[in-house]
């Protein structure tokens, strides 16, 4: 049975489920960004999946970079550049972040972590973010 880590609801919104991965849309209006969290209570690392699975995250995870494109274009960030990362050195559960990029973001060049607090979207933005994300992925 599949449990979420409770370090994801207060910093992320839920978008809805795939067929491997949970996706959730970053609580951070600084950059279009999705978590995906394979539904495997025991993973912790890529390489706990099984091989198949393994595929699907990774064809979930290049669907995931359509719909961060697609954030960006309804909240008006421009995506130019996709960024993938698993680190889970905070959260242990096994998920991968996609994260839009563009030259001159709060970031750029660098990674997003650790830069400045985060800043939720407003209402309106967080609407039209998480009806892009749904519609990309098709859900």
């Amino acid at each position: 049975m599949f449990v979420l880590h409770p370090a994801f609801p207060p910093s992320s919104h839920a978008v809805g489920d795939l067929g491997l991965c949970h996706v959730r849309l970053q609580a951070d209006r600084r950059w279009p960004w999705l978590v995906l969290i394979p539904r495997r209570d025991s993973a912790r690392e890529i390489e706990d999946l099984p091989p198949a699975e393994r595929g699907r995250l990774m064809e979930e995870s290049i669907l995931a970079g359509q719909a961060v494109r697609a954030v960006g274009e309804a909240v008006g960030f421009p995506v130019s550049k996709l960024n993938l990362g698993a680190l889970g050195n905070i959260t242990p559960q096994l998920h991968v972040h996609v994260v839009g990029r563009r030259e001159g973001d709060p970031a750029w060049p660098g990674p997003v972590w650790g830069v400045g607090a985060a800043s939720d979207y407003e209402l309106r933005d967080l609407d039209r973010a998480l009806s892009a994300a749904r519609a990309a992925l098709g859900l």
